[in-house]
């Protein structure tokens, strides 16, 4: 890499980090995303319950209920300029009896002080009219329309590539080692398994190592706990089960076991929530699956277990402040904080960019970039296409006709794009998370040699060494 001075360096290429990127680039600024990871949302992002909350559960005047519901009303415009899959299906969050009520009710007051909208209390017959598969314990609950889903692995991509379009370098299989402060303009030093880089300011995304980031540079002042959570994945012929995100009274630890349909219109159901001490164990366990299964049951009859095609487990950031931790280190000017980012961090990822944006443009006073587009043209979805659409595409790209992932009808065309774009894939995973070959329900064992034999064409390497992830 040619320059290793930069405006802005930020650590961490989730969600939030590549939020943060595109949002810098509007502006006349060098920047640089390093993750230590070989592609983009290897972290949190990529294994989590895919939710656009509302806001009703944040404790108002806090920055998440501020971040979230801002998120929240600006997810359609996202969508739109980035080409992201995302529908405002609206949520349901249950009461299992009458003294669950007067909890629902303070659900509701919160969601209404955070500004969410339509936000109503249901009885049980209410209930069953929208969704009737609710369990028989059901008694009651309240209905808010302005939840939805996402596909959290396209949006990650979406905002990573976007910014990357509007000049933003990424760094990736690049670990940050140490930081250390110098007197001239590029203040800060960061040490990486693949050099040296200097920076004006440092963007901390970390995820669960936020505290451990912040630890090289700052005087220790949060910690982070990765939160565990597990969940099962079914096969897209469960995916009507439900028509909402189903959710039960939240606890101290999230919002509980969910139940609900992906964008992709597969069934979903989880998570777990448990603190480890493990900041790398994303091992599901059979108690786990269990919990999973014996809750979710309390909310919907007939789930179709036999259906699972997968389980997977995420790790949350939780900060022992109980709020996100968005700031400027008070006594290391230009180091900025994005810790704590647990659930909705989602759901306010496109509100938390602008909200870094402002602070780094605070500090750094740039221009405005004249030549950033805000669009971005994702990867063409043959098996959502038009038949004629279809046949265009194919007379100009015949390999948009060849079929390679028959599960969810992918083909070849669609996968040379997702390795030949911009901060294309790499490996196997990386392949999945851009345009799903491998993601249905024979989870990759009839498309995978295939995918294998194109990765090491494109990437000039043997077939021994293309790799499923890292």
């Amino acid at each position: 890499m040619n320059n290793r001075n930069y405006d802005v360096v930020i650590i961490g290429a989730g969600v939030v980090g590549c939020s943060i990127a595109r949002e810098l680039s509007r502006y006349e600024l060098s920047v640089l995303v390093v993750d230590k990871e070989s592609d983009v949302c290897e972290g949190t992002s990529k294994a989590n319950s895919a939710i656009i909350h509302a806001g009703f559960d944040a404790e108002p005047g806090s920055l998440k209920a501020l971040l979230n519901v801002r998120g929240n009303q600006m997810m359609d415009q996202v969508a739109e300029d980035l080409d992201v899959p995302f529908k405002r299906i609206g949520a349901m969050v249950l009461g299992f009896s009458e003294e669950d009520i007067p909890v629902l009710e303070g659900l509701m007051e919160r969601g209404v002080r955070n500004g969410v909208p339509d936000i109503r209390l249901l009885t049980r017959e209410e209930a069953l009219e929208l969704e009737p598969g609710l369990a028989d314990g059901v008694y009651a609950a309240i209905h808010v329309p302005s939840s939805g889903i996402v596909c959290p692995f396209e949006l990650t991509l979406a905002y990573a590539e976007n910014a990357y379009h509007n000049g933003a370098e990424f760094s990736l299989s690049t670990e940050v080692t140490g930081i250390s402060t110098e007197s001239d303009q590029y203040k800060f030093r960061i040490e990486t398994t693949n050099g040296v880089f200097r920076a004006k300011c440092v963007v901390n995304c970390a995820g669960v190592y936020t505290d451990k980031i912040h630890n090289m540079v700052c005087e220790p002042s949060f910690s982070i706990v990765a939160r565990k959570g597990e969940y099962m994945l079914m096969d897209k012929s469960a995916g009507k089960t439900v028509t909402h995100t189903i959710f039960q009274i939240p606890t101290r630890m999230g919002k509980g076991v969910l139940v609900t349909p992906t964008v992709h219109g597969n069934l979903l159901v989880g998570p777990t929530a448990y603190d480890i001490e493990d900041k790398e164990n994303i091992g599901t366990t059979s108690d786990g699956i269990g919990t999973v299964r014996a809750k979710s049951a309390l909310s919907i009859k007939d789930i179709p277990y036999n259906k699972v095609i997968t389980s997977f487990s995420g790790l949350r950031s939780t900060g022992n402040t109980g709020d996100f931790i968005i700031q400027e280190d008070d006594k290391v000017g230009g180091f900025i904080d994005v810790a704590g980012i647990e659930s909705p961090g989602l759901s306010s990822a496109p509100a938390i960019g602008p909200y870094v944006g402002d602070i780094v443009c605070r500090i750094l006073e740039p221009s405005e970039n004249p030549y950033f587009d805000p669009t971005r043209l994702g990867i063409p979805r043959v098996a959502e296409m038009p038949v004629s659409e279809r046949r265009r595409l194919v007379g100009q790209r015949p390999d948009y006709g060849q079929i390679v992932c028959r599960c969810e009808e992918i083909s070849e065309g669609e996968i040379l794009d997702a390795i030949r774009r911009p901060l294309g894939a790499t490996t196997l995973d990386g392949v999945k998370r851009r345009v799903r070959a491998g993601m249905g329900r024979c989870q990759g064992g009839f498309c995978q040699p295939k995918v294998m034999d194109m990765l090491a064409h494109e990437l000039g390497i043997s077939y021994a060494e293309v790799k499923k992830n890292g």
